[in-house]
C-alpha cells in the first residue's frame, strides 16, 4: 500500500533559482522527447530514453539537473500517452499530446533516490535534493514507511510542496465497527445521513466570491505583460487556493469524522457531469465538490477497513423507505408523506434508502433498519452548522494528523 503526505517547503532565494531551472530544464527534456516521439513511424522506448544521454552531452546545462529527475520525463509522457488511449477506448475524441508552454510545467519527481529527510527537531525539518540543497520544510504529520519517490510542485500562487510517497508493508484488518450509516448528498444540507445526522452547505465559494471579484477587478485593469499584472495574478491564485483549502479541510474533517465512526458507509453514484448541465444549479454543485469527498471516504474507509457501497441512487428519493411504494414528488417538496403513515424529511428517507440498498450489496449479512413512522424532529445536538463538530460522532476538531 501507498500513501502520499504533501508537505509546504520554503526555500530561500537560490534554491527557488535552482527549483525553477530544474522545472524549466524538465519541460525542455519532455519537449525533446515528444520531438522525437512524433518523428518515429513505430514507437521505440528504449531508443527515445537513450535519446536523453545525447541531449545531456548536446546541452550542457542539463548535467547540472539530477539525472533520475530527467528519467523519469520519458515515464511522464508514455504515462500520459497510456492516459490517452484510455479515454480514446472510452470512446472519448483525443488529439495528440502537446508540448509545453513556459508556466505550464508545475511538477518533477526524484525517483528512488536523490532525496532525504533530516530531522532537526525544530518547527522546519529540512529536505536535502541532490543538486538543489537542503530545503526548510515543514513535516506535521509524521511519514510511514518507506519513501519511494518525492513530487516537487510549484503552485500558482508562487508556494512550492512536496509530494511524498511511502510504500507501507501492512495488512488492513476490516474495522469491528458495526455501525452501518447511508448518506445523501444534497445541496441545502451537503448531507442527511440515516442516522438522522445534517450538515449545512458550507457554500465556501459564495463566502470568498466578494474578494475574488475584487481581486479580478484590480488584474483586469492591470497593464498586459508589466509586473504589477503579474503581482496582481499571484494574488487572485492566492485567494483561489484559500479557497481550495478550505473546502478540502471542510471535507476531510467530515469524511474523517464518518470513517471512525462507522464500519459500513452506503452512498450514491452520482452522475455529476450530468448534474452540472443544470445552469442554475452548476455553480452550487461544483462548489459542494461530491466526488471529492466520495473519494475522500473511500481512500480513507480503505486504509482503516470500513466497507463503502456505492449504489444506484435512482428512485430513493420517491421510495417509501417503510413500504416500498412510489411517493412522486417536486424539488421543493422538502418532506416525505406516505399512505402508510409515514412522515420524514425526504433526504432523511432517502438516507435509509441508500442504507438498504447498500447492505442488500454488501459482501456481509445487512440488518434492514426501521424508520421513524412519524415525522421526525431531528434534536439541536445532530443539526451540525458548516465548520461545527459532528456531535453524534464525538468529534469535534480532528487534528491534522488525521487528515
Amino acid at each position: 500500500m501507498k500513501l502520499t503526505y504533501k508537505f509546504r517547503l520554503y526555500p530561500n532565494k537560490d534554491q527557488e533559482k535552482k527549483l525553477l531551472f530544474t522545472l524549466d530544464r524538465c519541460r525542455f527534456v519532455y519537449n525533446k522527447l515528444l520531438e522525437e516521439l512524433n518523428k518515429q513511424e513505430k514507437i521505440d522506448r528504449k531508443k527515445l530514453q537513450h535519446s536523453i544521454v545525447k541531449l545531456k552531452e548536446k546541452y550542457k546545462e542539463l548535467k547540472e539537473v539530477y539525472s533520475k529527475v530527467l528519467q523519469y520525463e520519458h515515464y511522464r509522457l508514455f504515462s500520459n500517452l497510456r492516459a490517452l488511449s484510455r479515454l480514446k477506448l472510452n470512446g472519448k475524441k483525443v488529439g495528440k499530446l502537446r508540448f509545453k508552454g513556459k508556466g505550464w510545467f508545475k511538477t518533477f519527481t526524484y525517483n528512488q533516490s536523490g532525496f532525504k529527510l533530516i530531522e532537526t527537531n525544530k518547527r522546519l525539518d529540512l529536505l536535502h535534493l541532490s543538486k538543489i540543497g537542503n530545503i526548510k520544510i515543514r513535516i506535521h504529520k509524521k511519514v510511514k514507511g518507506k519513501i519511494k519517490q518525492i513530487t516537487i510542485k510549484h503552485c500558482s500562487s508562487k508556494k512550492w510542496y512536496a509530494c511524498i510517497t511511502a510504500e507501507i508493508k501492512e495488512k488492513i484488518t476490516r474495522s469491528n465497527n458495526s455501525k452501518k450509516v447511508g448518506i445523501d448528498l444534497g445541496l441545502d444540507n451537503f448531507i442527511y445521513d440515516s442516522s438522522g445526522n445534517k450538515i449545512k452547505h458550507p457554500k465556501i465559494l459564495d463566502k470568498s466570491l466578494k474578494k475574488l471579484s475584487k481581486e479580478q477587478r484590480r488584474l483586469s485593469r492591470k497593464k498586459k505583460k508589466s509586473k504589477n499584472r503579474k503581482k496582481q495574478r499571484i494574488k487572485v491564485a492566492r485567494v483561489y487556493e484559500r479557497t481550495v483549502n478550505q473546502r478540502n479541510d471542510f471535507l476531510h474533517k467530515l469524511s474523517r469524522c464518518y470513517v471512525k465512526g462507522y464500519g459500513f458507509i452506503a452512498l450514491e453514484k452520482l452522475n455529476i457531469k450530468g448534474m452540472v448541465k443544470n445552469r442554475y444549479l452548476s455553480k452550487s454543485i461544483v462548489d459542494a465538490s461530491w466526488s471529492k469527498f466520495i473519494q475522500f471516504i473511500q481512500y480513507k474507509a480503505e486504509n482503516a477497513g470500513v466497507e463503502v457501497i456505492k449504489i444506484d441512487p435512482k428512485n430513493t428519493t420517491i421510495n417509501c423507505s417503510n413500504c416500498g411504494s412510489k411517493v412522486f414528488k417536486k424539488l421543493y417538496n422538502r418532506i416525505h408523506k406516505c399512505k402508510c403513515g409515514l412522515e420524514i424529511d425526504r433526504d432523511y428517507n432517502s438516507a435509509i434508502n441508500i442504507l438498504n440498498i447498500g447492505q442488500g450489496l454488501s459482501k456481509f449479512t445487512p440488518v434492514k433498519i426501521e424508520p421513524l413512522r412519524e415525522l421526525t424532529k431531528v434534536p439541536a445536538s445532530s443539526v451540525v452548522e458548516a465548520g461545527s463538530p459532528l456531535r453524534s460522532l464525538r468529534v469535534v476538531h480532528l487534528p491534522i494528523s488525521y487528515i
